[in-house]
């Protein structure tokens, strides 16, 4: 199963996980917001674009603690293991660190193979177009879910695109 990640986060030196998305090529959705983290230490992009597009999921609200209980029993209901995709590394980093805490010592045992897009492929133009397409004034870029949504978005134009080129070669 195709799940596909994305993370905002308060700075690039200082990565504090603001909010976090999951994406089933199945349908279901993870999201949540943390309440507390550094907001001190949000960078004027985050301040500018990430803060004000949060409180738009109801429930989403969570601390560090609740959000690593929610992600276990996210990834407990998924029907097998999960390839999570990314196009930034430091979104797996995120999520694997607020996966193990005190009392979850290892990752879920459906959280399998780990695939980072790399730059080649989520700047071509049909991912990109289609990515780009998703986004809405309801749903905008820097969004944690709607960056999630638009990457398996652009990631299914893309791999479309590419069938016919793989079968040639």
């Amino acid at each position: 199963m195709l799940v596909f990640l994305d993370t905002e986060f308060t700075d690039f030196v200082k990565h504090d996980l603001i909010s976090l998305a999951l994406v089933a090529e199945d349908g279901r959705e993870f999201y949540a917001e943390r309440t507390d983290f550094k907001q001190d230490e949000c960078s004027d992009f985050v301040r500018k674009e990430v803060l004000p597009v949060l409180n738009r999921v109801s429930g989403a609200s969570c601390d560090r603690r609740q959000l690593t209980q929610r992600l276990h029993e996210w990834f407990e209901t998924l029907p097998e293991a999960a390839t999570l995709i990314f196009d930034f590394e430091g979104d797996w980093l995120l999520l694997a660190s607020v996966l193990l805490d005190v009392t979850h010592k290892k990752l879920p045992p459906n959280v399998g193979d780990k695939l980072h897009l790399d730059r080649r492929t989520i700047a071509h133009p049909v991912f990109d177009k289609a990515k780009n397409a998703t986004y809405t004034p309801q749903w905008p870029p820097h969004h944690a879910l709607a960056d999630a949504r638009a990457l398996m978005v652009g990631c299914r134009a893309w791999k479309v695109f590419m069938e016919p080129i793989k079968r040639i070669q």
